[in-house]
């Protein structure tokens, strides 16, 4: 599938042929904060299957699992465009958000469901796990 989308001012932006590993909703308390929202939209890609254009900045803190995060962000508009976790190297989380086209964002899992603010609930047509899925 063509993959492609950028920052809100479009300093920002990725694209590339590939298939994501898997689509996720968080609503881990990071996520949920960095999103604004109550729940981040994830597609998560082998990171060689992605070229990204222009100069984001990076912020690194440690998620609940211990891994450290580093979500990448524009320094001009500030729209969260990607993240990595050192748990999953080799992997990009790309958020669905900034999609040219939103539409191939299909969730397969919910992470974090009990954490789900009230006004932003979980959908009962995924699995949801209460935190994270058990490791394979």
């Amino acid at each position: 599938m063509r993959v492609s989308g950028q920052c809100l001012c479009g300093s920002v932006r990725y694209q590339g042929e590939a298939e994501p590993r898997f689509q996720v909703k968080c609503y881990c308390t990071d996520c949920r904060k960095v999103s604004a929202t109550g729940h981040a939209a994830l597609m998560g890609f082998s990171a060689d299957e992605l070229r990204i254009r222009g100069d984001a900045k990076e912020y690194r803190s440690k998620a609940d699992s211990g891994s450290d995060v580093s979500r990448a962000f524009c320094p001009n508009c500030g729209s969260g465009v990607f993240a990595r976790v050192s748990a999953m190297p080799g992997m990009i989380f790309v958020r669905a958000s900034t999609l040219d086209d939103p539409s191939i964002f299909v969730p397969q899992l919910t992470v974090y469901a009990s954490r789900a603010p009230a006004w932003d609930p979980v959908s009962p047509d995924i699995p949801a796990f209460d935190e994270r899925p058990p490791p394979s």
